[in-house]
């Protein structure tokens, strides 16, 4: 009767109806993203489902555990002690959504009381089992003491229900007095993975922005052994929703050897935007894929904040990106310079503080002009070589009053030469110190 009614005019309601029809099913189809997305509906394919309007506190489940009995290094072998079992996976301890505390953040001091069981430098073992996983969570940061600090709070005890051997490095980037000091995400993020593979062999590598909080710790922090994983694919931002296909920002995750098969991230994308795309583009463009956890698991709250002075929108995102499928082989970890100016062991991270040099686009302020040049006698100088006088003069020095304690706070490696200023410099004339100073840096190339 239809086919009938159709075929007798192009023009008659039936033609008119179908038409309507096609256009609907159109819009279905990819409402639902794409052909998958329609199948997943018709078939009734069923995903975890969460109540997010219970949430558990983030530090529930912790307080059975005991403090390891393992060197305190946390990667140690285990010695003479009985060998641990390996640890469940799942782990027991998960409870799905937990609550995120956004506002009036805890000290460091407090959240180092609220996490026994942290070692010097972030790092964490299960005291009862044998870790499967191996976890450096990499944070790009400059200037976000409030987040950091929700952030360490929050994600500390979330990573320890997972049952997970884990370490948190701050990339810390440090502009020099006469740059223009603009932000580079990925470049510190190359620079992050660098340094925490130098530390140990690491499975997985976790890229991480340091105002992104999980909401339910099923949202593993492990990798996948074959492709790319991004796991902030509902964001409360973006009404938790993946805001597009190919979207790679956030919190995402690769395998070393997934880094160096995609030459790692860009080194030129200074400022806000584009760097996630090229990311991704780099990904397919290695023959890998993105891989998701569902959208009921990668749950994430943003920490409002405004937008950051040296990190405006890049006007040169889409040049750059249009330039990805010619320059990725050459532009990323194997084009990296920095200089790495000192590695802290803090009570809950590693902070690497890094100089990556400059926006090559803007203009560069003109260093100060030294004083004149003119002979010191040893005694009058108010700096000291922290490198070349370490053994003699170490107790001399407020830095080593200061990092002589082992573990918590110390420099564990510097590649720049660092000095301090004695006591005796502080009582000098004003004129004589500044003009003191400035010899003394042009003579040790010191990098305040």
């Amino acid at each position: 009767m239809a086919m009938a009614c159709c075929g007798r005019s192009l023009d008659s309601p039936c033609t008119l109806a179908l038409l309507v029809g096609f256009q609907f099913a159109f819009v279905l189809y990819f409402s639902l993203g794409g052909f998958r997305g329609l199948v997943s509906v018709l078939v009734h394919s069923v995903e975890p489902e969460f109540d997010y309007s219970r949430p558990h506190d983030v530090y529930t489940n912790l307080s059975h555990l005991v403090a390891p009995q393992l060197p305190q290094t946390g990667t140690g072998p285990p010695g003479t002690q009985a060998q641990l079992k390996d640890c469940q996976v799942p782990s027991p301890l998960l409870v799905g959504p937990v609550s995120v505390r956004l506002s009036s953040p805890l000290s460091l001091e407090e959240i180092r009381d609220w996490n026994p069981l942290v070692l010097p430098g972030g790092r964490y073992r299960p005291p009862d089992c044998e870790p499967r996983h191996h976890t450096a969570i990499v944070v790009p940061y400059r200037n976000r003491q409030t987040h950091l600090r929700a952030l360490l709070y929050h994600l500390h005890p979330f990573l320890q229900r997972q049952q997970i051997h884990y370490s948190i490095y701050i990339v810390h980037q440090v502009g020099r007095p006469w740059g223009n000091s603009t932000f580079n995400r990925a470049k510190l993020l190359n620079v992050g993975v660098r340094e925490a593979l130098r530390d140990e062999d690491w499975g997985c590598i976790f890229l991480h922005d340091v105002d992104l909080l999980p909401e339910n710790d099923h949202n593993t922090y492990t990798c996948h052994s074959q492709f790319p994983t991004h796991l902030s694919v509902a964001m409360d931002k973006f009404r938790y929703r993946l805001p597009y296909p190919q979207y790679f920002g956030g919190v995402s995750a690769v395998t070393p050897q997934q880094y160096i098969k995609m030459n790692g991230f860009p080194n030129h994308y200074w400022g806000w935007g584009g760097e996630d795309d090229d990311i991704a583009a780099r990904v397919r463009l290695s023959g890998m894929k993105i891989v998701r956890p569902p959208v009921a698991i990668g749950h994430y709250k943003m920490i409002k904040h405004k937008g950051d002075r040296g990190n405006e929108q890049n006007p040169r995102r889409f040049d750059l990106l249009k330039r990805t499928r010619l320059n990725w082989h050459s532009d990323g970890l194997n084009s990296l310079t920095y200089e790495l100016l000192s590695k802290e062991l803090e009570p809950l991270y590693t902070n690497l503080t890094v100089d990556i040099g400059d926006d090559p686009r803007l203009p560069q302020r003109k260093p100060i002009p030294s004083m004149p040049k003119h002979e010191v006698k040893e005694e009058e100088l108010p700096l000291v070589s922290w490198s070349k006088h370490r053994a003699k003069r170490r107790e001399e020095t407020p830095l080593a009053s200061k990092n002589d304690v082992k573990g918590e706070g110390q420099v564990v490696k510097m590649d720049v030469v660092t000095a301090v200023t004695t006591a005796k410099a502080e009582k000098t004339d004003h004129v004589q110190s500044k003009s003191v100073n400035q010899t003394v840096e042009e003579r040790a190339g010191v990098v305040k």
